[in-house]
C-alpha cells in the first residue's frame, strides 16, 4: 500500500489541524501578496512533541519544510517556494500560543513561539514588568518564534537591543526530530557554546523554535516624547548624540520620519495631522523613559534646548494622548505606503554615524538614475536602521520602474556596503534578498554559515530556498 503523507500526518496532528486545497492557500502567500507558493499542506500541531513527530516523519521521508508563525515577513521567509523541487509542507506553530509562566523575580517569560506579540507583552504588564521588543505595524499579528527567527527589531532597540538581546533560552526541534531544550533563565552561563543564538536569526533554517525563555524589563512609570523638527538627517544624528550624553539610558525611542512619510499619510489615514503650523523635510520622535515616577519632559526640553543648530522647532509632552498622536504618524507609514501602491522597499543599517552620508548618496545616485522618483525613508536613526522605499508616483510609471528592482537594489545596497553597513537589519533575508546576499557577504562567511547548515541539517529539509 503507497505511503500516505497527508494521512499521516493527520494521524499526528488531528485532521482538522492539517489544512489542504482553498483551506490552506492562505499560508502559502504572504502578507503583502508578493511571494505565492505551494506546498502539500499546511501543519498546524498544538505542542512541542507533535512538531517533533511532525519533523520526524518528515526528515524519513525527505519532505522539506517551511516553518511559519503570524506569516507577517516582509521578505518571503515565511511561506513555501513557487516551484520546488522537492515535496514540502508549511508547518505553522499559531496554535502553540501557551504562556508557560512568568517569574517576576527573574525578571522572565516563558511563552511559546505561537504566542502573539502584543499578548506577551500584554501579560508582562499584568504583572508590573515590560517586555519591550516593540513592532509597529505588525504587534497583534506577529508571532514569537518569527520575531526570534528573523532575530526582530522595532523601535526599542536604542535601549533594550534586537530579539537576540532578549532571549535567555530556547526550545528547539531539530531538523531530524530531536528536541534540544534549552530553556534556562540563567543570565550567566559560560557551560560552552551558547547555542541558542545560531537559531535567533537563522530563519527556521536550523530548526523549529517551539519556546523561549524571554527577559523582562522595569516598567516605566514616567515618559516624555519629544517632537522635532530639523534641518536634515545630520542633524537628527547629531540631536542623537547629544542626547544620549544628556539623558543616558533612558532614550528608549529615536525615529526618524521624511517629508514623503507625512505626505502619505495624510492622504492616506485619517485623524492625522501635521504636529508644528510649518511643514518641515524631516522630523524625529524621541521618548525618554523610567521606572522612577518622576517628571522627564523638563530633563528632555533641557536637553534639546541646548543643541540649537539645525534645529527648526520642537515642543515636548508627558501626555499619553498628544504623543500617540505624533507616534501614529510614525505606526502609520507602513499602512499608507500599501494604499499608495507597491514601492521597491530596503531594510538597510549603516553605523549611526553615517546614516547621513548614506540617505545623501543613495538620493544623488536614485534619482540621478530615474529622474522624478519619490523617496521614502524614514526608521530606527537610533540604532542606524532607515526604512529606504523608492517608487513613482503615476501607476504606469511606477510599474515600470519596479521592473527594474534589481538596478535599484544595485544602487543602494553598494552604497550600505562602502559604508560598512547590512543589507538586512531587520527583516531577514527570506526569498526576497536570498540571491543578494552572495554579493555582500565574504566567501569565508558564506563557508561557514554553509558549514554551519550543513552540519544541523545534512539533508537540507528545513526551509530550503530560504536565507542562503
Amino acid at each position: 500500500m503507497p505511503f500516505d503523507l497527508i494521512e499521516a500526518l493527520r494521524q499526528l496532528v488531528g485532521t482538522q489541524n492539517v489544512l489542504t486545497g482553498a483551506d490552506a492557500a492562505p499560508k502559502y502567500r504572504d502578507h503583502r501578496g508578493i511571494f505565492v507558493g505551494t506546498a502539500l499542506a499546511v501543519v498546524l500541531p498544538a505542542d512541542t512533541q507533535q512538531v517533533s513527530a511532525v519533523v520526524t516523519l518528515c526528515a524519513q521521508n525527505q519532505i522539506t519544510i517551511v516553518p511559519q508563525g503570524g506569516n507577517t515577513s516582509l521578505c518571503g521567509g515565511s511561506v513555501p517556494l513557487a516551484e520546488v523541487e522537492q515535496q514540502q509542507i508549511v508547518l505553522n506553530l499559531s496554535r502553540m500560543a501557551r504562556i508557560r509562566s512568568v517569574d517576576p523575580v527573574n525578571y522572565t517569560i516563558t511563552v511559546e513561539s505561537g504566542c502573539i506579540l502584543a499578548n506577551v507583552r500584554e501579560t508582562a504588564a499584568q504583572h508590573d514588568r515590560l517586555f519591550p521588543l516593540s513592532l509597529t505595524a505588525t504587534e497583534t499579528r506577529c508571532e514569537i518564534g518569527g520575531n526570534l527567527s528573523t532575530n526582530a527589531g522595532g523601535i526599542g532597540v536604542l535601549r533594550y537591543g534586537n530579539a537576540r538581546d532578549l532571549v535567555l533560552g530556547l526550545e528547539v526541534v531539530l531538523p531530524d526530530g530531536r528536541i534540544w531544550n534549552g530553556l534556562r533563565g540563567l543570565r550567566k552561563d559560560n557551560s560552552g557554546y551558547d547555542l541558542k543564538h545560531l537559531f535567533i536569526g537563522a530563519e527556521g533554517t536550523l530548526g523549529v523554535i517551539t519556546a523561549a525563555v524571554l527577559k523582562l524589563s522595569p516598567r516605566p512609570r514616567s515618559v516624555a516624547t519629544a517632537c522635532v523638527a530639523l534641518r536634515d538627517p545630520a542633524t537628527a544624528v547629531a540631536l542623537l548624540a547629544h542626547l544620549r550624553s544628556q539623558c543616558g539610558d533612558r532614550i528608549s525611542a529615536f525615529e526618524i520620519i521624511g517629508r514623503s512619510c507625512l505626505d502619505i499619510v495624510f492622504k492616506h489615514v485619517t485623524d492625522t495631522q501635521e504636529p508644528f503650523k510649518q511643514q518641515h523635510e524631516w522630523m524625529v520622535i524621541t521618548e525618554l523613559s523610567d521606572p522612577l515616577d518622576m517628571p522627564l519632559d523638563s530633563a528632555l526640553h533641557a536637553a534639546i534646548s541646548t543643541l540649537a543648530e539645525g534645529i527648526s522647532e520642537f515642543t515636548v509632552t508627558a501626555d499619553k494622548d498628544r504623543a500617540e498622536s505624533w507616534w501614529k504618524l510614525r505606526k502609520a507609514i507602513s499602512d499608507a505606503q500599501k494604499a499608495e501602491g507597491l514601492s521597491i522597499k530596503h531594510d538597510i543599517s549603516v553605523p549611526i554615524s553615517e546614516v547621513a552620508a548614506f540617505l545623501r548618496q543613495a538620493d544623488a545616485a536614485l534619482l540621478q538614475a530615474f529622474p522624478g522618483i519619490r523617496i521614502v525613508a524614514f526608521g530606527h536613526i537610533g540604532d542606524g536602521n532607515i526604512h529606504y522605499n523608492a517608487s513613482m508616483s503615476e501607476p504606469q510609471q511606477n510599474a515600470a520602474f519596479i521592473a527594474r528592482i534589481k538596478e535599484v537594489n544595485r544602487i543602494v545596497y553598494d552604497i550600505v556596503a562602502k559604508l560598512n553597513g547590512s543589507i538586512s537589519a531587520e527583516h531577514g533575508l527570506g526569498q526576497l534578498k536570498h540571491d543578494e546576499i552572495y554579493r555582500y557577504k565574504s566567501a569565508l562567511e558564506l563557508e561557514l554559515m554553509r558549514n554551519i547548515r550543513h552540519t544541523l541539517d545534512p539533508q537540507g529539509l528545513m526551509n530550503p530556498g530560504k536565507f542562503i
